[in-house]
């Protein structure tokens, strides 16, 4: 359904222009023909121009950018607009606004401020979807499908939803004695007579009851992304794809389920770029969230878009320059955007789509600036980013399609990030519950292995068994978990796999309740340790045995019959135990009880496999079977590093890449300049 190349892509928007400048679709059209831009996405914004009153269509005002962009031989995204409703369905049917608390609508201004489950706005949105596929599938410029944007951004309280999420536990459960044992609701005197005492969810203090309702809220989004999905389907050409724009961060999406409804994931990745690509990594001012913060973010946000459905992706949003608010003009210096579209291409990206073409002149996002600024001439970050057209035409089908090799798996679970938003086991500077704690232990270990020169992965724990074939599997953080998967995991050790088990994994079960055996529970006999007491670190201690030091967290540790790798000094006196190991059938298990620093995280891998403290080198298979390497150098220095295995350049037609000497590199160094990246072929 894809091109067999990477597609370099933007948002565009010739509706939101000045009515003065309005007459530039042509010229913007060339221009990204000249960039190298093979693909658009347009109209997911704009339900009021495509329906601007209740019943009335206008459908030919986006045929210019469809035509124009098939005379160019740019592919079109076309997208439906059912995340930005029109006044007119607002004013009509008020009802349809979501309620973030019980009886508290969102207010009208912004955009999602709907709830998914109202018939009068299901009707309608299935109605424009209907109206704009079929009017467009036939055009030979639209190749795929974006329905709706983001979805999944609030939890949505209305009084249809509350009492859908009634029906579907008594569904679950069949009665609410079997809910009184399950969520403890001797507790605090909660039990219940009848389904109609159940509270609503706005001072719920029940960590059952907070997970099943996150669960339904997920499952919401997912079916409201499906259904669209399945609309689509029946109306478009044989040979479009269905996505949707996923922002991972979302806390009403999991995105195995939802993506499992599409023909190909699709997310957003942004990152904070000048001195936050910088490696080693530097303290970031920002707060976890929606950008990533460092070189290992960045990647750990990829590496979740493609172990979504285990294969590759869509980026369908990416910094073109500043993003975010009118406070947040952080440029990205010359060379990083040629290495952000590098390095998402090394974990399978499939298309690199750019937020957006031109700078918006009106409304909130007027300084989430695009390729082209408010004066819409072309400029340094169109220059480059056409450089990264150019390489992407040069390489062609080499570099597309790819399966990153993975050293080192990393379990990520959604259910485990919401249950530990509920309950954070850690506290930010302040003392405060750190609703990021999941996040926050989870990219402390993937980061580990980035810092070790190892080529990490993410697989989600709903696809476990993809993580099996790997040397090493990390799990941390993975409080909520079946007591199936905790079995696996320990025969995984048996099997021969190495097994690094971080803190809080298998803590509690699938209702959020902490289980009734020692720590770490099903996993104390394959990790020959155990634990009692766990307490949160205020300062870090320096660890003995291995470098780096223990941060926020510590479990307090009891070998059984395991060895001590690395041990700490406590402050109220002792040293004690904090990385152990044992051998395990035939494979091992190491138990980390903290959340490691950089050096400590890197250090459980044994002796560095890195080319250069500021190099990341990863890899990655393509169709043909030829195994890529991509050779970044984070840092405003130039550095000259000499790799371990013999690299050559790839050669896909008579150019090679802009970035390679032409000829085989058999041995020698290899010469990185400045925020430089080199593509290079592994020789036989």
């Amino acid at each position: 359904m894809l091109p067999p190349r990477v597609v370099l892509g933007t948002a565009y928007y010739p509706e939101y222009l000045p009515r003065e400048s309005s007459d530039r679709i042509d010229t913007d059209l060339d221009l990204m023909a000249a960039a190298g831009i093979t693909a658009i996405r347009v109209g997911e914004s704009v339900w009021s121009t495509w329906e601007p009153r209740d019943g009335v269509f206008d459908l030919e005002w986006i045929r210019p950018v469809l035509d124009g962009a098939q005379d160019r031989e740019i592919d079109v995204v076309l997208g439906t607009p059912t995340y930005a409703v029109p006044p007119w369905l607002q004013r009509a049917h008020p009802e349809i606004a979501a309620e973030r608390r019980t009886d508290d609508r969102v207010p009208w201004g912004i955009r999602q401020e709907i709830d998914y489950g109202q018939p009068a706005f299901r009707f309608h949105a299935e109605r424009v979807v209907r109206r704009i596929v079929s009017r467009y599938r036939d055009h030979p410029a639209v190749i795929g499908y974006q329905v709706d944007n983001e979805p999944g951004v609030l939890l949505a309280h209305n009084e249809s939803a509350f009492q859908e999420f009634v029906a579907r536990l008594r569904i679950a459960y069949g009665d609410v004695e079997t809910l009184n044992e399950a969520w403890g609701l001797t507790y605090w005197s909660h039990r219940l007579s009848d389904w109609s005492e159940l509270w609503r969810p706005d001072g719920n203090s029940t960590p059952s009851y907070d997970l099943a309702w996150r669960r339904f809220q997920a499952e919401r989004t997912t079916e409201f992304i499906g259904r669209q999905a399945e609309l689509v389907r029946e109306l478009r050409r044989p040979g479009q794809f269905v996505t949707t724009c996923l922002a991972y961060d979302r806390p009403a999406v999991a995105d195995v389920p939802l993506t499992s409804r599409l023909d190909v994931a699709a997310g957003n990745i942004y990152v904070q770029v000048q001195d936050g690509l910088e490696r080693p990594a530097r303290p970031s001012r920002l707060e976890p969230g929606w950008i990533g913060r460092s070189v290992a973010e960045l990647m750990l946000a990829a590496d979740r878009c493609y172990g979504s459905r285990g294969e590759p992706f869509l980026v369908t949003e990416t910094n073109a320059t500043a993003i975010g608010g009118s406070h947040q003009n952080h440029p990205p210096y010359d060379g990083q955007l040629r290495q952000l579209a590098w390095a998402m291409v090394a974990r399978g990206a499939r298309m690199v789509e750019y937020w957006h073409w031109h700078s918006i002149h009106h409304g909130a996002e007027t300084f989430w600036c695009g390729i082209l600024g408010h004066g819409l001439e072309p400029g340094r970050v169109y220059d480059e980013i056409a450089s990264v057209g150019a390489e992407l035409a040069d390489a062609g089908s080499a570099v597309a399609g790819l399966r990153p090799d993975v050293d080192v798996a990393v379990l990520w679970s959604t259910e485990a990030d919401w249950a530990l938003q509920f309950q954070p086991p850690l506290a930010d500077a302040a003392g405060a519950p750190d609703k990021a704690s999941y996040r926050s232990i989870v990219e402390a270990f993937y980061a580990g292995v980035l810092d070790a020169g190892l080529r990490p992965g993410v697989v989600p724990v709903e696809r476990l068994e993809a993580a099996m074939d790997c040397p090493a599997v990390v799990v941390a953080g993975l409080y909520v978990a079946s007591d199936a998967v905790l079995d696996r995991l320990a025969d995984y050790a048996r099997g021969g796999g190495h097994l690094i088990v971080g803190p809080r994994t298998g803590y509690a079960d699938l209702e959020a309740r902490p289980r009734t055996e020692v720590a770490p529970p099903r996993l104390r006999e394959a990790s020959g340790v155990h634990y009692l007491e766990f307490e949160n670190l205020v300062d870090e201690l320096p660890v003995s045995g291995l470098a780096g030091k223990a941060m926020r967290w510590a479990e307090t540790l009891i070998v059984d019959d395991a060895d001590v790798v690395a041990w700490y000094n406590h402050p109220g006196g002792g040293r004690r135990p904090i990385v152990t190991t044992k051998r395990c059938g035939t494979g091992r298990v190491t138990y980390v009880g903290t959340v490691p620093d950089p050096l400590l995280a890197a250090s459980i891998h044994g002796e560095s496999r890195l080319w250069a403290p500021s190099v990341t080198a990863l890899s990655a298979v393509n169709p043909a079977g030829e195994r890529l390497w991509f050779v970044h150098n984070w840092s405003g220095t130039a550095v000259s590093v000499d790799p371990p295995l013999v690299l050559r350049p790839i050669e896909p037609g008579p150019v090679a890449l802009r970035s390679i000497e032409l000829g085989p590199i058999e041995s020698g160094p290899i010469e990185l300049g400045a925020w430089d990246v080199r593509v290079l072929k592994e020789g036989q």
